[in-house]
């Protein structure tokens, strides 16, 4: 049996946001938000969680800097996290977050956690991811009177209150720069955008290919105007197109849809996969990592075995040797 790490976690202030639903095809229409923490170690090399000021070393197509140091050059604006293949994570976007894990990286909710909590986590050395859907309005958000009624397409399947935007529309990209400079203003270290595949969607908008490149590059510049890290969501079929653009990625259920060798151009370049596999129960996620963490064995992701809703438990492979 290979070593598995488990991991209970507790949360932050309960989450509005809502997990995949199990019978969704969530390639296609990524919506969730989990995972918890894995008890691996952390990296060496270019990843030093310094808060929302002290970024490692980057630049904004991710590549790392000669020397590996963090920071930036004197009067220069600090480059964005960009963190190497195996680091450490957890993902949870539900119940209240437990700050006790022993991993490098945080991704939590943008609206859900408070600005003590990401004080909480960068006290304890933690580099803070904050989760935000950039491709849909979701009605329970405090900003969704700023999208306006034509710019709402169809509702997302499985997921009542949520329907995909227009991306091609300007005032979606005004709201979601406000998010951008929400992630900034209150400490994060970088950004999760998700739903930024719909051009493969059922959207309600003739959104092409090159419509959705152009969006999700300018997500990244901006983030990394704002010294945000940026991670690409699930996009398979455009990673060849966006892995310069972003400082690392994060995939669903890429085993369970035998697509992740489409992800290894971000290991290729230097830069993590945060990966999660999903369980319907936690009695199942002891045979689920049996099975997982050695198929991907020799890929370098950050693999977790989670429950949909994407709460506090969790299973974490065991990273690099």
């Amino acid at each position: 049996m290979p070593k598995t790490a488990l991991l209970l976690i507790l949360s932050l202030p309960a989450c509005s946001s809502r997990p995949p639903d199990p019978t969704t095809d969530t390639e296609g229409e990524s919506g969730s938000e989990e995972d918890p923490a894995s008890g691996n170690d952390a990296p060496s090399g270019n990843v030093h969680p310094t808060g929302a000021t002290g970024k490692t070393s980057g630049n904004d197509s991710g590549d790392s800097s000669d020397d590996g140091s963090s920071g930036a050059a004197e009067g220069q604006p600090a480059a964005p996290w960009s963190p190497d293949p195996g680091t450490s994570w957890q993902w949870q976007l539900t119940d209240s977050l437990d700050t006790s894990a022993d991993v490098m990286m945080y991704d939590v909710d943008l609206f859900d956690v408070s600005t003590d909590v990401i004080d909480e986590l960068h006290a304890a050395g933690r580099i803070v991811i904050c989760y935000f859907s950039a491709g849909s309005h979701e009605d329970w958000r405090p900003d969704e009177d700023e999208f306006p009624p034509t710019t709402l397409g169809q509702p997302l399947d499985e997921w009542p209150g949520e329907h995909w935007v227009d991306i091609r529309h300007e005032r979606i990209r005004e709201v979601m720069a406000a998010r951008l400079d929400l992630a900034r203003e209150r400490g994060c270290d970088g950004v999760e955008p998700d739903n930024v595949d719909g051009y493969a969607n059922d959207t309600g908008f003739p959104l092409a290919a090159e419509d959705q490149i152009d969006y999700n590059r300018w997500l990244a510049k901006e983030s990394h105007r704002r010294e945000l890290s940026v991670g690409l969501k699930n996009d398979l079929d455009q990673v060849d197109d966006l892995v310069g653009s972003f400082d690392w990625a994060l995939n669903e259920e890429c085993l369970a849809y035998d697509e992740c060798d489409r992800l290894r151009p971000f290991v290729s370049a230097g830069k993590a996969v945060f990966h999660v596999e999903y369980v319907d129960d936690p009695e199942q996620g002891v045979a689920k990592a049996d099975e997982v963490c050695p198929a991907l064995a020799g890929t370098s992701f950050s693999t977790l075995i989670k429950e949909w809703d994407l709460g506090a438990w969790g299973i974490a492979c065991p990273g690099p040797p």
